[in-house]
């Protein structure tokens, strides 16, 4: 069974509101999932958006080393590399080159471009990732390869 992934903030396919978005406050969207296996370790989740006009899918969001025990993330995770909350939870880069370069970054499609699909991603790990904070979304795919024991999807739209 894949774990499923929800936000009372929008839903499946629905549009992302604007307060979690660049045009907005650019906080995190709450986050809930449930199916996540006994066996897991610990979680992942990676926020893209494969609209974006670059090589590619634009990274909005990589956090890791989410306990198991965690089955939701409250709106507005601060943007630091290791969090208290969810205790160990470390995060990594996302595609912007300047400015808050760790944590979530909310969507900010080129005006004109259409609607862009943003997917939160949620992984269950059969082991603990030997990462540091900061990390790409690039290599933590390396690391987690061959180590998912369930996913899950949420996806959302936005357009300016």
């Amino acid at each position: 069974m894949p774990i499923e992934v929800t936000s009372t903030a929008f839903a499946q396919g629905q549009p992302i509101p604007k307060r979690y978005t660049g045009e907005g406050a650019d906080v995190s969207p709450p986050l809930s999932w449930s199916g996540v296996p006994n066996e897991a370790k610990e979680l992942v989740v990676i926020c893209v958006d494969p609209d974006a006009p670059s090589a590619e899918p634009w990274v909005h969001w990589v956090m890791y080393k989410i306990p198991v025990d965690v089955t939701d993330l409250p709106e507005g995770i601060p943007p630091k590399a290791r969090l208290k909350k969810p205790a160990g939870a470390l995060q990594g880069k996302n595609s912007w080159r300047s400015g808050r370069m760790i944590g979530y970054r909310g969507p900010l499609p080129p005006p004109g471009s259409g609607p862009h699909r943003y997917y939160f991603w949620v992984y269950a790990l059969e082991a603990k990732l030997p990462v540091q904070s900061g990390v790409a979304k690039s290599v933590l795919l390396q690391e987690i390869q061959g180590h998912v024991l369930a996913e899950g999807e949420l996806m959302g739209t936005y357009e300016r």
